[in-house]
């Protein structure tokens, strides 16, 4: 039997981008299941933004899981011998698929999503990637979604139903952002009411020190570095909608 309010699987790690999808799909009348990773990185800031957000968007339930990536190393986000790389604009961001990339994350994220979406009988799985301001990532290209979806439809019962039964309806892997640039990202968050204070994007945050306690509570207890990639990005696009990232920096 369907259910009568459509279920949908979130990726929720704590970021701006997260954030904003996890408000699309509440504001679309899903019932909400969330899932993070703690997958090695470096830093546990966005995991605590997660729970946050996910507790004041009443999803139905929230789950992180534990993988560890960083047995694999390969990248700056994972890896404590690699260096994250720093500028001081976003025009000095390389075109090159950069060291912060994590081989193959996207895929085993969007895989568990997959596998609890068929325990959960929903369809949708909505995952927040952007293939116009981010970090030149190849696993948040549309190719690669349009490829992913196509593989969940062969390798699940889901898919296979639908398509030799005609019973219930296809895996879909939905990316409301992919072709939105970070300000309009933005700009769509706050229509939605987005508390961006709770969000965190920052590749190499810097731990509050004791005197700075008394501003930033121990909830928030990373500052962002305010040259990685995901903060430049981050900042030009509030700066372009006139408004102040209320994420603590360091600068």
């Amino acid at each position: 039997m369907p259910h009568p309010q459509p279920r949908a699987v979130v990726l929720l790690s704590g970021g701006l981008d997260s954030a904003t999808v996890l408000a699309i799909a509440r504001k679309d009348g899903y019932a909400i299941y969330a899932i993070s990773f703690r997958y090695g990185q470096k830093h546990s800031g966005e995991l605590a933004r997660a729970r946050m957000l996910a507790e004041s968007a009443d999803v139905v339930q929230h789950i992180v899981v534990d993988i560890d990536l960083s047995v694999f190393g390969g990248s700056a986000l994972t890896d404590k011998l690699l260096a994250v790389p720093k500028s001081d604009s976003v025009e000095n961001i390389g075109s090159e698929i950069p060291i912060t990339y994590v081989p193959a994350r996207n895929t085993v994220f969007l895989s568990f999503a997959l596998g609890w979406a068929e325990v959960l009988e929903a369809s949708d799985i909505f995952i927040g990637v952007n293939s116009l301001d981010y970090s030149g990532y190849p696993d948040c290209r549309p190719e690669f979604i349009q490829a992913y979806e196509k593989m969940a439809n062969l390798a699940t019962k889901t898919g296979v139903d639908f398509v030799s039964k005609k019973v219930g309806q296809p895996i879909r892997i939905l990316t409301p952002l992919i072709s939105m640039t970070k300000a309009e990202i933005i700009k769509q968050g706050v229509a939605l009411s987005v508390d961006y204070s709770m969000t965190f994007s920052c590749y190499d945050p810097v731990l509050v020190s004791e005197d700075q306690e008394a501003t930033y509570p121990a909830m928030f207890n990373e500052m962002a570095c305010g040259h990685c990639d995901a903060c430049l990005l981050r900042l030009r696009g509030f700066e372009q909608n006139g408004l102040v990232d209320p994420s603590p920096y360091v600068i």
